[in-house]
């Protein structure tokens, strides 16, 4: 092996022929010192640790970082022209946090896919080992971004589709499984906050923030005769915003202030319905970004855009586009906060139990 790459950093080199990795791609080769956000480099110890040659190690540089141009063969294959310059640019969480508009500092964004995770730009380095939050190298200078990371938010919904309700068995009668998540989102939105009385703990693979646990799973809670799978959809929708207040309190005593808005992007932001369960459970004001499921890319060109001077980032707010904003409802509110009490009182109560179950 001549280099270790990350699969960026891989891509960086076809295109340019150079072997670089940026402040945030290289994180979790744990080998470098962070201390200082603009001067990320090497440490000796710690790659001496890792076992692997340090000059097995790419050249580190700030995301905004003009690598060079084109390599000949590539702008022949892309049908561009040479002259095309390459920008350094950034793992998906850093690109989201600035696709997200959430320049400012403390300033939350929530990204809904497969699975989740919250982040907000910080002044300062810190680790809070017991929640499982760090700031970490991010795009800005001068700052870092806070990320807490949860296992699976909406792929919690791609198991009620592919493994409940469109399980490829002899129950499925449609010759193409449709894509039925906006119909998802009109079920939901027929039935009223609480689920009709159904929980759902959206632990389907373990969790990793505010606990870490391998062991928990998910479950539905309280079904009764009378429910029904309006219900159950409603309950999964409800149980990750649950998870994900769960996620806010850590996050708010880490960053010391009270989070009143949080910007909402990825797949999951497309539901209306979702942006105002979050606003109700987590009692914030929600801001669902135009095109949210485009945010990592909205975020890698504004990104280049920085590195080519053709915007700075102090622009983005100003240039950041919103499709709805959403207000708590406080009837909802009070329901939830007594809910959210159940849902981590579940956690307390089954927590022994999935160890028993699951600890293998």
């Amino acid at each position: 092996t001549y280099k270790f790459l990350n699969v960026l950093d891989y891509l960086k080199l076809r295109l340019t022929g150079r072997f670089v990795a940026t402040y945030d791609s290289i994180l979790t080769s744990w080998v470098t010192d962070n201390r200082d956000p603009d001067a990320i480099h090497y440490d000796r110890g710690l790659v001496r640790t890792c076992g692997i040659d340090g000059e097995k190690l790419p050249e580190i540089v700030p995301c905004t970082t003009t690598l060079g141009t084109l390599q000949p063969e590539v702008a022949a294959r892309l049908n561009l022209p040479e002259s095309v310059r390459v920008i350094a640019g950034a793992i998906d969480n850093t690109a989201a946090a600035i696709g997200a508009g959430t320049i400012e500092d403390f300033l939350p964004h929530l990204y809904i896919g497969t699975s989740s995770w919250m982040a907000a730009h910080v002044p300062y380095k810190k680790t809070n080992i017991v929640s499982a939050l760090a700031s970490v190298p991010c795009a800005l200078p001068k700052r870092y971004l806070l990320t807490a990371l949860q296992s699976t938010a909406g792929g919690n919904l791609i198991f009620l589709r592919d493994k409940i309700l469109y399980n490829k068995d002899e129950l499925l009668q449609e010759a193409h499984v449709p894509d039925i998540f906006k119909f998802l989102d009109q079920m939901a939105a027929r039935v009223p906050a609480g689920a009709n009385g159904v929980f759902y703990t959206p632990w389907i693979w373990g969790e990793r923030a505010p606990v870490e646990d391998k062991n928990l799973r998910a479950g539905l809670f309280n079904l009764a005769l009378h429910n029904n799978r309006e219900d159950i959809i409603r309950a999964f929708m409800e149980g990750i915003a649950f998870n994900t207040y769960w996620l806010l309190q850590p996050m708010e005593k880490f960053i010391g202030r009270k989070v009143n808005r949080v910007h909402i992007v990825g797949g999951g932001a497309q539901s209306d319905v979702w942006c105002q369960i979050f606003a109700d459970v987590m009692n914030v004001e929600i801001k669902q970004m135009s095109d949210p499921i485009y945010a990592n890319a909205r975020g890698a060109a504004w990104i280049g855009a920085v590195g080519l001077g053709e915007i700075a980032f102090e622009d983005i707010p100003q240039i950041a586009l919103f499709k709805q904003i959403y207000q708590p409802n406080p009837q909802n509110v009070k329901l939830y906060q007594d809910r959210f009490k159940i849902f981590t009182q579940i956690y307390t109560q089954m927590k022994g139990i999935y160890r028993q179950l699951n600890n293998k």
